[in-house]
């Protein structure tokens, strides 16, 4: 039930919409993350088998000033695709923001609802096919009643991108939080307290640890919304992987990816035979809070869930009619950066990790383009003398080391 943290969130919102946007950066740049990008919901959440011809019906619960609600709409008018994007949100200074920016656009394929997503059940918006989740239910009284209010308008053969605040990474920010409720305390008006906010920061002594935490940077780049939404937010829960994993099994779901997913596997750092007989004995939620307790620099954790029992094979990397994608990459570039010993080193807040590369990879990623599918691909290689089953082989381990790094997904058929 709504409490006076909730009046108080209710309130900032309205006087800092987060994140803070300008809409006529839109004829610059087209914001772009996770979850929620096209390609993604394509492969994590429908395995790469939901027809693109298939109208997407989606709902960006807690949608801001726009970010993930822009994104989707433009990625689905880019492509020619179907269906429409719902953005849903208790705050009208938001809904401003977020207006301008989709008509910055052109975009026709929005639906603007004003309201709380706790009232989606018996509320008449839905089914959805998808829906985004994205740096909201760790601000709410009840994450699970939040949670379980999503999946009560969750299509059969759904899914739902969530984003939420993790500890480890986020260190630094709850002793800020805790300094500053004793300096702008939360009666006082919002304007107020961003200035002395930005006062403390400007003095913290250098031993703060968030003056040691580099992947935390809101307070910094983010604005005074960003500023209101890092440091002064009236409520803010973390969860560790073991915890989100429960709060989605409660709700009915379950993970299908946590993203990047390699980020989520300790022996990408820990090469160790004895180690990694330990870790060949977890689970993939124990290994996933191996790799966030030892690497200490998660400061969100994003998940792509389905319903418990729903979750579709995966991608068929097999079928050579399917076509690969790479995401916000280019294949002929990528290709001709990869080192000479077939290692890419992929670096993430602080910490690189090895991909090793098959062989035939740069030959492959040069005609990853989008259009071409697997087949057409291994025809090409063969007329330059490349056996096929060579080509099974390296596509094979291409593939799985790609998708780990969330890279090279399967498009839609």
């Amino acid at each position: 039930m709504p409490d006076a943290a909730d009046a108080a969130l209710a309130a900032q919102y309205e006087a800092y919409p987060y994140p803070q946007r300008d809409p006529r950066e839109e004829a610059k740049r087209l914001v772009v993350g996770s979850p929620s990008h096209l390609r993604e919901i394509d492969h994590w959440v429908f395995g790469a088998r939901r027809p693109a011809a298939t109208p997407l019906r989606a709902l960006v619960a807690g949608g801001g000033s726009g970010d993930a609600t822009v994104m989707l709409a433009q990625q689905m008018a880019s492509a020619g695709r179907e269906g429409s994007v719902t953005w849903l949100d208790r705050s009208a200074a938001a809904r401003r923001i977020a207006g301008a920016r989709v008509a910055a656009r052109a975009l026709g394929n929005v639906i603007f609802q004003e309201g709380s997503l706790l009232d989606l059940p018996g509320g008449g918006l839905g089914p959805f096919d998808y829906i985004d989740c994205c740096g909201v239910l760790h601000h709410l009284p009840d994450p699970l009643a939040g949670l379980r209010a999503l999946v009560s308008v969750l299509a059969p053969g759904g899914g739902v991108g969530l984003m939420v605040y993790a500890p480890h990474g986020r260190t630094g920010v709850y002793m800020v939080q805790d300094a500053l409720r004793l300096l702008a305390p939360a009666d006082q008006p919002p304007a107020q307290r961003v200035d002395i906010a930005k006062r403390f920061w400007r003095q913290i002594p250098e031993t703060a640890w968030l003056r040691r935490n580099p992947w935390i940077t809101d307070h910094v780049k983010g604005g005074d919304a960003g500023i209101y939404d890092l440091l002064l937010n009236p409520r803010d829960v973390a969860f560790t992987v073991p915890a989100l994993a429960a709060l989605v099994e409660a709700a009915g779901l379950e993970i299908r990816c946590l993203v990047e997913p390699f980020r989520y596997d300790p022996d990408g750092f820990l090469t160790d035979p004895r180690l990694r007989e330990r870790t060949a004995g977890l689970d993939p939620i124990q290994r996933a809070a191996l790799a966030e307790a030892a690497a200490g620099n998660m400061g969100i954790h994003i998940a792509y869930c389905v319903r418990k029992g729903e979750a579709p094979p995966p991608a068929p990397w097999d079928d050579p009619t399917r076509v690969p994608v790479l995401r916000e990459l280019d294949g002929a570039k990528l290709a001709a950066s990869i080192p000479p010993d077939g290692v890419l080193r992929v670096a993430f807040d602080g910490l690189t990790v090895p991909v090793a590369l098959p062989r035939l990879a740069g030959a492959i990623l040069a005609r990853v383009d989008g259009q071409r599918p697997i087949g057409e691909i291994g025809d090409d290689l063969a007329a330059k003398g490349v056996s096929r089953e060579a080509f099974a082989r390296d596509f094979a381990a291409l593939a799985r080391a790609m998708e780990r790094v969330n890279r090279m997904l399967l498009a839609a058929p």
